[in-house]
Order: C-alpha cells, then structure tokens, then sequence
C-alpha cells in the first residue's frame, strides 16, 4: 500500500534523526554517579506515593461497600479493571512519549494529574463517579514506569539494573504497606470525630482520598528539577534528540484508543481496516458470552475494550515499527518472560488488595491495628523481597544467561504454599506472620522480571517495552487477580477466604511460561541486535 510505504519511509528518516551519532566506547565495570542514586531516590519516593494513591483502596474497600452499596465483585473491579485497562491503554503512548520526549518533564505531569484524580475520588457519592477517578488514576501512573524504567537504564550501567530496578520497585511495597498506615488511621479518627459525617458531609474514606492526592501535586515540582540523561550513552549507543517527540505519541494514540483505531486501520489500507473490524467482533463476542456467563458487565465491557485496543495497537506496531514488533510480540522469549511474570501478579495483586479486608472482616481487627500489623511489615517485605531478589537476580545473570529468570519462577512458585495455609488459619497472629512472607516472595520476582523484559530490546525501544511488560501486570495480573478473588467471594457468601485461593491455579500457568523462557533468553538476547537488523533496524552504533 503506497500509504503504508510512506509511513514506514516516514518512521525510517524520524528514527534516523534520533539516533545517529558516533559510538561511544564503555567501560562495563564504570562506577555510578553519585548523581544516579540520588535520582532514584527521587523516583522511588514517586513510586512510593503511586502506590500509597493506588493501594489506600484495600484499606477502605470494607467502607466503601457499605456507604456505596456495592459488592466484592466490584470493589475487585475497582481495584483492578477500572485502573488496569487504562493504565495499559495510555501506558503504550506515553511509553512511547518517554522513549522520545523529556522522560522528567513526562512523569511531572502524569505525577499532578494521578494526585489530582486521588483527590477527586474523595468527592465521589456513587460507584460510577469513583470508577471515572480510578480511571484518571491509571491514565496519570501509565507515565511513571516507562519514564522510570527508561532513566534508570540511562543512569545505571547493565550490570547493576536489576539492582536499580528493584530499589525503584520497593516503592510499589512501601507505598502499599504505608497506604494501610495513612489510611486506617485517617479513617478512624475522622470517623471518631465526626461519626455522623464531618465537613462537606464527607465519610472517612472519602477525606483518606483527598489526604494522599494533595501532596503529589509538590512532589511533582519536585521531580522537574532532576536532570536528563542522554539516552542509551551509558551503552555506549547514544541516542539524538527525537525533533518530532509528539509525533510518534499521537500516532500511538490514534493506534490504541476507540474508536480512533478504526481511523488508524483505515490509513493502513482496507486490508488491515477489515483485520481490525474482525478482531472487534471476535473481542466483543468473547465479552459479551462472559456478561451472560457471570452476570457481571462493566468487568468485561472494560477488559473487552482494553483488549481490543491493545490488538489494534499490536497490529498497527507489525506494520510502523517491525524491529520493535520482532523483539516484544514476535519474541516468544519476552513474551514467555512478561507473561510469566503476570501470573506472579495475578496472585501477588490479589493478596496485596484483599488481604487487609479478609482480615477486617474475620478476625474482626480495627483499621489502625490492620494498619501496623499488616500495613508496615508488608512495606518491609517487599523492600526486603524485592531488593534481594533483584541482588540475586544481577548474580545468577553474570554467571547464566537466564538466571534473572530463575527469580521470576521462585517468586511465583514459593508464595503458593504460603497462601494456602494462610487463608485457611485460624489463628490471627499465624496469619500475620504468613503475611509478611507471602509479600517477601512474590516481591523476589518483580526487578529480575523488569531489568529481563528490558534486556531484550534496544535502548529506543525501551519505554514500549516497559509499557508492554506492564500489560501483563495489568491486564492479566491485576485486572484479573482482584476481579476472579471478588467474583468467588460474592458467589459464595462474601467468602474472601475461598475467592484469594481460587487464584492459585494461575502458577501452573506462569511455571510453564517461564521454563520456556529460561530456554529461550539466552538465545534472544545473544540475537537481538541481528533479529532487529534483519527486521530493517538502521543505524545501530555499538561500543
């Protein structure tokens, strides 16, 4: 098609003006910036408050559901669908956004506008007005990890990323831990204060909301004032200036959003406009046997709509960006490794949320106790988990190809048991302790997943990459996870016990996955430059 042929010429001469330039030779055992790690700081202080805005939900679901009316099948969509479809959906532009644009200038904004949307949740008297906040929640974080993931492999050299990953990613655990902390303590003494409702005529939960939105809209002045770094210099493949930063970004948007995507199947020629209209029917077929199946319809409206933008966006990716597509969707190394991983997120997500609830409404414990008892000492295992996770990850990775994958597999395997026992004690200070661990294990996983998924693309590609892994946390893991765990509860008597164990069949799954990509890895990334040339990949400088 002539319009296809200009397009790719188009992409062809952008990608050429972005990323000529000498090569730069590297030494592999250079010491890091003092710089680099004060940045991080930065950046794990945002992921921090990314995850204190996103998981302060858990705390407050049990509140929610009596002052709202609504079920555990929706507070699980809350959580996760409502969140997850468009943090995936924005998190593809705006990966694309950060590998072209300025990445600190990028999570600033989406910083403010997350921050913003906690806050306006807090103003919320009904579920459709929350699901509309959430929503806000996910388009503003879809910002934070593409940018974070990019600079951090711009900051830190390849033998110390799954460390400085991991560092970052203990924010998603001390964010979540603390959420507990802010917001049990928050509700209850609003609610010993004004037990009739305080000013604004606002519950507990609602004010939770607000206090943790308003200070991201500092932090993210905060965040403007970190430096740039120059892209992929620090592998000795220097990256230009993209001249046309937004260009790529709308033509992103134009690929992934409906119905906007039918106008960008329809440029491609008639040809993919009908393989678009017929990935629509099939999705929408597949959503709509699911509403009939389980009664439940903004769950499936929601996944249906975000799966059928990511298959939009995959076909158009084929036709614009053929490297890319050759090392994401068409590498069954990476593919195997991100989807692996999503399993250990479909469990993880599900007990990080409804833990706190199960535990609210079985052992009868109050919202500061939760708070202490669950919400601190699972801040400090997953820092715990994911810090010696991604150590271990760096070892085994200098000695084998595959052996951040290894990492992977043990979180998802070890959490299993935990999980089992826990949700089946009786005994309040046992389950605590099971806890505490379940958390540390499933956090094993998460910097030897990133700094894998980042390793087998080239340094342009890696915000899309970052965006990619992040769809198997979300649209699998975490639109998944919570939803299956609420949907069991609500059809056995609110039985949150028996919905969280009905997760666990999905490690069988993820140890398939990643045996798979323990054989393939080291493959992948021995031939990723070649596969990338031989897809039509220009101008590749290496040291």
């Amino acid at each position: 098609m002539p319009g296809n042929r200009l397009a790719k010429n188009r992409f062809r001469r952008d990608r050429l003006n972005a990323e000529q330039a000498p090569p730069v030779r590297v030494d592999a055992n250079q010491p890091v910036a003092g710089y680099s790690w004060y940045a991080l700081s930065v950046l794990v202080l945002i992921y921090v408050l990314n995850f204190v805005d996103r998981q302060i939900l858990s705390i407050l679901a049990n509140d929610i559901k009596a002052d709202l009316g609504v079920e555990d099948d929706y507070l699980g969509f809350l959580y996760g669908t409502a969140f997850a479809v468009f943090y995936a959906l924005f998190g593809i532009p705006l990966g694309k956004l950060a590998d072209s644009w300025k990445r600190v200038r990028l999570m600033s904004i989406g910083l403010a506008l997350w921050s913003t949307m906690t806050a306006l949740s807090g103003f919320a008297k009904n579920g459709a007005v929350l699901t509309f906040a959430r929503a806000g929640v996910g388009i503003g974080e879809a910002t934070a990890s593409p940018s974070a993931y990019s600079l951090i492999s711009d900051w830190f050299p390849a033998r110390l990323r799954a460390t400085a990953l991991a560092i970052y990613s203990s924010g998603l655990y001390i964010g979540g831990g603390i959420s507990l902390l802010i917001g049990g303590l928050i509700v209850e003494e609003w609610n010993s204060a004004y037990p009739k409702g305080g000013p604004f005529d606002l519950a507990g939960w609602q004010v939770a909301f607000i206090a943790v939105g308003l200070p991201g809209l500092l932090l993210a002045l905060w965040v403007l004032t970190l430096r740039e770094p120059v892209r992929g210099a620090i592998d000795g493949m220097p990256t230009r200036h993209d001249p046309h930063p937004f260009r790529g970004f709308f033509a992103e948007l134009l690929q992934i959003i409906p119905p906007f995507t039918l106008i960008g199947a329809g440029l491609r020629g008639m040809g993919a406009l009908a393989i678009n209209i017929a990935g629509a029917i099939v999705i929408a077929l597949v959503a709509w046997a699911l509403i009939i199946l389980t009664g439940v319809r903004d769950q499936w409206v929601f996944l249906g709509v975000g799966y059928y933008a990511i298959f939009s966006w995959v076909v158009a990716l084929h036709s614009r960006d053929l490297p890319t597509f050759r090392l994401t969707w068409a590498s069954p190394a990476f593919l195997c490794t991100i989807l692996g991983y999503g399993m250990v997120a479909f469990t993880a997500y599900t007990m990080s949320y409804w833990t706190a609830p199960y535990a609210e409404r079985v052992f009868l414990v109050p919202k500061t106790e939760l708070g202490l008892a669950i919400g601190a000492p699972a801040a400090v295992a997953g820092f715990l988990g994911v810090i010696l996770g991604g150590r271990v990850a760096d070892y085994l990775f200098e000695r084998y190809a595959a052996g951040r994958v290894f990492v992977i597999m043990f979180g998802l395997l070890t959490p299993v048991p935990v999980a089992y026992f826990m949700y089946n004690t009786g005994n309040l200070t046992l389950f605590y302790i099971l806890a505490f661990m379940a958390q540390m294990l499933s956090a094993s996983a998460l910097g030897a997943a990133a700094a894998t998924s980042q390793a087998l693309v080239l340094p342009r590609m890696r915000g899309i990459a970052t965006a990619t892994f992040f769809l198997a946390t979300t649209l699998v893991g975490l639109a998944l996870g919570p939803f299956t765990a609420g949907y069991v509860s609500a059809m056995n008597g609110d039985d949150l016990g028996k919905g969280v164990l009905a997760t666990l069949w999905a490690a069988p799954i993820g140890f398939v996955l990643l045996v798979a990509a323990i054989r393939l890895v080291p493959a992948a990334s021995a031939n990723m430059v070649r596969i990338a040339q031989d897809a039509g990949e220009e101008s590749i400088t290496t040291a």
